[in-house]
């Protein structure tokens, strides 16, 4: 077990929590894995925003702290595989609620934009038909239409 997760543990459940699943990509990983064993460039191909770098930390870290099993199968060339133990399927429902979580919040946020950029439209739509039309009556009074 790393390190922050021992710390952690002084403090409270969540925040154990917290440093085992807290990393950049590692619930997103654990999505995947959740659906079989994935070898190391599948998993990149899934996240693509994920580094090289990025992402063997996470595993590794994953795998230190039990989460996942990481397979090496001798052969050449060396196949490796990783897979969610057992404790890392106990996340299935955690991850699946986050999931679903994320899809309602992303779907509000683009909801509250759209409608946004609507109000943002309609708004400058008046105001240009305002101004257009004071500056009509402007232009009438001193006879710039002519």
């Amino acid at each position: 077990m790393r390190l922050p997760v021992r710390r952690a543990m002084d403090v409270c459940p969540i925040e154990v929590a917290v440093s085992v699943l807290g990393g950049t990509w590692k619930l997103t990983l654990v999505k995947h894995l959740g659906e079989g064993s994935r070898r190391f460039n599948e998993l990149g191909r899934l996240v693509p925003l994920a580094n090289t770098k990025t992402l063997t930390r996470q595993l590794r870290e994953l795998e230190e702290d039990g989460i996942v099993r990481r397979t090496v199968y001798q052969e050449v060339p060396p196949k490796v595989e990783y897979s969610l133990t057992e404790l890392g399927r106990t996340l299935e429902p955690l991850v699946v609620e986050m999931d679903s979580w994320g899809a309602l919040f992303s779907a509000q946020l683009s909801g509250d934009a759209a409608r946004d950029a609507d109000g943002a439209r309609a708004s400058a739509d008046r105001s240009g038909s305002e101004a257009r039309a004071e500056g009509s009556v402007a232009a009438a009074s001193v006879g710039w239409n002519q």
